[in-house]
């Protein structure tokens, strides 16, 4: 079967060979699941002038990127123990990277492209099998381009994995492997042009699981035990939920299933119908796994239930139904997981899409690149007062869709200063002073960016204070504002408060521009709950007017001073081994 590339492949690949044309260093392409990236794949290999070499996970998606080159008439060696072949001499060489990176004595000849299929699976670690290979191939060729593709380019724990976006815009920090992504294709486009089937969201308000009382771990993931514990608590909804997935997928073709655990999977199994439905999870042995999805494709069986092992690297067009039975803090991964019945079959014009988890993820709404704060918190843009970029990241809005409160630290906005040179905007959000310099830097930085002196940190902060006896400390539970005006003019009163009763306040004058510099320098960017978004003032009823506006401190630190207690720090943002106000620690 003869294939010929959308118009978006065609402009993936173009970017592709206009950047290595320019650039040696690692690139991304981001299409979603769908998109056809094996295509994509396919026709870089063909118009690579030297050798090749295709990476990927899973002997799945091996197979298809190989059976996708050689549709274009083209003959391709595959090196995979999971298929029987170690075939390594050919021009072009599709592989496994458990093998490949097991046998690197087979590729000693050079090569001039790597390619990485779901290279959001590449590992910092040194030791890694992708390193390993990469370590290897440039020995042999150290100008070697290496391009990764993904539908995912954003990792729970680690951010994103690329440094620059071709839209102009920083993502990850310059420590990331792929330095750009050259180019990036949304879900709403696919869906808008026929190249995908719409999803077909349907609201469980009433029949749900309720992970409210999980937190993720500092990766973002869900610890096992902990989903087993909470499952078994709402056992008696599991019975409830799969009974109305079967009424659902009377009509359904192929129904996909995301449990939480291999034991939700498992009880969820149990409850199907006997003979239409079968498990896969990491513990499925390879034959087994085989037989499993060629009978679901075959569409033998109605479903299949799985834990975290079919969310890439499975192509299964006739899926209509997905239902989601696991929490994910992820939005990648929820529009990876919808992603799984979005392609187009014979009859299909939708896919149905239960979330029983609650997850909230707006399908498509962008990866903000970070773990979502709060579960009210959605993706909001915010505009840099500096360079005039459009930031998203994650915060609240009021019934009018006004920013209210974001979580941004830095403009992700790329300064262009000259033919190839570019760096990332200088705006801060949110950040902490240099006491040495007077720099701003990130809130969790240790060192300033700019004299490179090392800056104190909150906990020993926090410590030492503790110890003085003139020096008050406060877990704060709020502020509240007073205004007024004397003889020297118009003031502003802010009272900070612990929650054992105690008080310290900090008063600043606001009549002479002097003045209100220094107020809007030492309060007001430190406490706006949206910065960079404008705050709109001229007189002090005006600050207390919009306090809802503002934030309290985590800490307070005074010491005194004569018979007064002074304000010298206040910590936000606090992440440490301290206990906040009204926090339960065990």
């Amino acid at each position: 079967m003869a294939y010929t590339l959308r118009p978006y492949q065609r402009d993936a690949v173009d970017a592709t060979v206009s950047h290595f044309r320019r650039h040696n260093e690692p690139a991304v392409v981001v299409l979603p699941t769908g998109a056809g990236k094996s295509l994509v794949i396919a026709e870089l290999a063909r118009l690579a002038r030297g050798r090749v070499l295709v990476l990927a996970h899973v002997k799945e998606l091996v197979v298809q990127n190989h059976e996708k080159y050689c549709a274009l008439g083209q003959q391709a060696d595959i090196f995979a123990a999971g298929l029987g072949l170690r075939q390594s001499q050919g021009k072009v060489v599709f592989g496994s990277i458990q093998s490949v990176a097991r046998n690197l004595d087979k590729f000693t000849t050079a090569f001039s492209l790597l390619i990485i299929d779901e290279c959001h699976r590449l590992s910092d670690d040194e030791n890694s099998q992708y390193q390993q290979v990469i370590n290897h191939l440039r020995n042999a060729q150290p100008t070697l381009r290496i391009l990764g593709l993904t539908a995912t380019p954003y990792r729970l724990g680690k951010g994103w994995i690329y440094h620059y976006h071709h839209h102009g815009m920083v993502r990850g920090d310059e420590n990331c492997f792929f330095r750009d992504c050259v180019f990036e294709l949304p879900l709403h486009y696919m869906i808008k042009h026929g190249f995908l089937v719409p999803p077909r969201l349907l609201d469980m308000p009433v029949m749900h699981y309720d992970f409210s009382r999980l937190s993720p771990n500092a990766l973002g993931y869900y610890a096992g035990d902990d989903l087993n514990r909470e499952l078994h608590r709402q056992r008696r909804i599991t019975p409830l939920i799969v009974s109305q997935i079967e009424h659902y997928a009377a009509r359904m073709r192929g129904v996909m299933i995301f449990a939480a655990t291999v034991d939700h999977a498992e009880e969820i199994l149990g409850l199907l119908p006997n003979g239409e439905a079968a498990l896969i999870s990491a513990q499925t042995a390879g034959a087994e796994r085989d037989r499993i999805i060629g009978d679901f494709r075959r569409q033998a069986l109605r479903y299949v239930v799985n834990v975290s092992v079919l969310t890439t690297g499975f192509d299964a067009p006739h899926v209509d139904m997905i239902a989601i039975l696991r929490p994910t803090e992820s939005v990648s991964l929820y529009q990876q997981i919808v992603g799984r019945g979005l392609r187009l079959s014979d009859g299909k014009t939708d896919c149905m899409v239960l979330d029983y988890a609650g997850n909230g993820h707006d399908l498509f709404s962008p990866e903000v690149g970070q773990p979502k704060p709060a579960a009210d918190s959605q993706p909001v843009q915010v505009f840099c007062p500096q360079c005039g970029f459009a930031n998203m990241f994650w915060g609240k809005t009021d019934a009018d869709g006004a920013v209210m409160e974001h979580f941004g630290r830095r403009c992700q906005g790329i300064i262009e200063d000259g033919p190839g040179e570019r760096h990332q905007c200088s705006f801060r959000f949110r950040f902490k002073v240099c006491p040495d310099c007077g720099a701003q830097n990130d809130i969790a930085a240790r060192r300033c960016h700019d004299c490179d002196k090392i800056l104190v940190d909150p906990d020993d902060m926090l410590k030492a204070a503790l110890r003085l006896k003139d020096a008050l400390v406060l877990r704060c539970t709020g502020m509240s504002l007073d205004s007024g005006q004397d003889g020297k003019g118009q003031w502003l009163k802010i009272t900070y408060y612990d929650e054992d009763g105690a008080d310290v306040s900090e008063r600043f004058r606001l009549a002479t521009p002097p003045q209100r510099r220094l107020f809007e320098q030492r309060f007001l960017k430190l406490h706006q709950r949206a910065p960079g978004v404008p705050f709109r003032w001229q007189t002090a009823g005006d600050i207390c007017a919009a306090a809802d506006a503002l934030r309290a401190p985590d800490f307070v630190v005074a010491r005194r001073h004569n018979n007064f207690w002074q304000v010298r720090e206040k910590i936000f943002d606090y992440k440490g081994r301290y206990r906040l106000a009204n926090e339960l620690r065990g």
